[in-house]
């Protein structure tokens, strides 16, 4: 039994912590704020096992261009915090790059297949089954020639084993009442699951980690640094912990403390946004929408309906714009007219987000005792227990289900 200190109280931190627990080691959490303050509170529900496309592709960027003529649209970039996010932009310009993207692609669907088998265990271990649900997702696009693009991607995704149904036209709505004529045709994912409520189930987690004798310190870590009987973790306001072995999870927090041991990973704050409603605002809601020419999804969760998205590539500190969240209400009731959003919790969440969109699972650099798990971006939840799994074997020196030279810090030393 090793002792081990996670950094971290969103869903990768619980997800590492309750996959060393159940492997006999000794874990404890440390959490600057409270469990799930940041984008774990509020994402869209979705255990995205079939987004396997990486975000950074040459459809993306041409996208995005298109996007930044909106000042409330999709996707914005804050001109006066360039100085902080210009190099990042340019290396997400890079990994768009075809060889770049195959490889990420091949990556992302491995990440994805551990994560299909190893929920299920962690679900039974916590006791939280009846807080997944299958609920199929449905990927709407306006036009045919948008939709006619998407099947590539498709197809893609067909050869890593996700399966989907195509509805163009008529088809759409004879299958899926109550989507506006705007919309030409759809692609339904039937086996698309998620989270009845993302907060809940990292409150769930959680508790069952505390009933478990897991300690959680809430205090922010200033420092790591190694020590004659171990890895140090120098806190603010609370004495300095020792471990075996230290696991940084912090989300976009992770940056400033992996920078200190050595890795300058390009990491950003890329902000979402949402409402989230009661659920009479659609209370026959049962599977989840995808607005992907649009930049938004609508989520059906235990209690509400989530309208949420955007990409907003900003200073981590800078204050929210909720101009984003009303627009992507706006566009939403156009595009279902039986969505009724006469009120909502408006609410943003910072994703942390790398310029090939793979998280960093991997030894650090300065201190072989620190493992990263952080940079998921918008798949946090969904790779959660892939990463837990991963972490789990590098902390007991065993050999890793998957080969993970293309997760490792080092990896940004070397291209885009």
């Amino acid at each position: 039994m090793k002792r081990i200190i996670v950094i971290g109280g969103g869903i990768i931190g619980l997800s590492v912590a309750e996959k060393l627990l159940s492997e006999g080691h000794d874990v404890s959490i440390i959490e600057q704020k409270r469990i799930a303050a940041g984008a774990s509170y509020g994402n869209a529900a979705g255990l995205a096992f079939s987004e396997v496309m990486p975000m950074a592709s040459m459809d993306m960027i041409k996208q995005s261009i298109r996007w930044l003529s909106d000042p409330t649209g999709p996707f914005a970039v804050i001109p006066q915090d360039l100085p902080h996010t210009a190099g990042w932009l340019l290396r997400f310009a890079l990994a768009a790059r075809k060889s770049v993207f195959d490889h990420s692609l091949k990556v992302q669907s491995q990440l994805m297949q551990i994560g299909k088998a190893t929920l299920d265990p962690m679900l039974k271990r916590s006791g939280l089954c009846s807080m997944v649900k299958t609920t199929g997702a449905l990927y709407l696009y306006d036009t045919p020639c948008q939709y006619d693009a998407a099947l590539a991607g498709w197809r893609l995704r067909e050869q890593q084993g996700i399966e989907w149904t195509p509805y163009p036209g008529q088809d759409l709505m004879n299958f899926q009442a109550g989507i506006s004529k705007k919309i030409y045709g759809g692609v339904f994912a039937p086996h698309y699951q998620a989270v009845t409520d993302p907060n809940e189930f990292c409150q769930g987690i959680h508790a069952y980690l505390t009933q478990r004798g897991v300690h959680t310190i809430y205090d922010k870590a200033i420092a790591i640094h190694p020590g004659d009987d171990g890895t140090k973790v120098v806190l603010k306001n609370t004495p300095t912990q020792t471990a075996h072995k230290v696991v940084l999870a912090a989300g976009p927090w992770s940056g400033q403390l992996s920078g200190s041991l050595g890795d300058k990973i390009p990491l950003i704050g890329e902000r979402g946004y949402n409402t989230t409603l009661p659920k009479a605002a659609m209370p026959e809601l049962d599977k989840t929408f995808f607005f992907g020419p649009h930049g938004f999804v609508i989520s059906p969760l235990e209690n509400g309906v989530r309208v949420g998205g955007a990409s907003e590539i900003a200073r981590i500190d800078r204050e929210p714009n909720y101009q984003r969240s009303r627009a992507m209400l706006l566009k939403a009731r156009e595009l279902v007219p039986g969505l009724q959003s006469t009120e909502g919790e408006q609410w943003m969440g910072i994703r942390p987000t790398t310029p090939d969109t793979l998280p960093v699972i991997g030894a650090s650099s300065g201190n072989p005792q620190v493992i990263y798990a952080f940079g998921h971006g918008h798949l946090g939840l969904t790779q959660a227990t892939a990463t837990a799994k991963l972490v789990q074997e590098l902390v007991d020196g065993v050999a890793n289900t998957m080969d993970i030279s293309a997760l490792q810090a080092q990896r940004f030393r070397y291209s885009y």
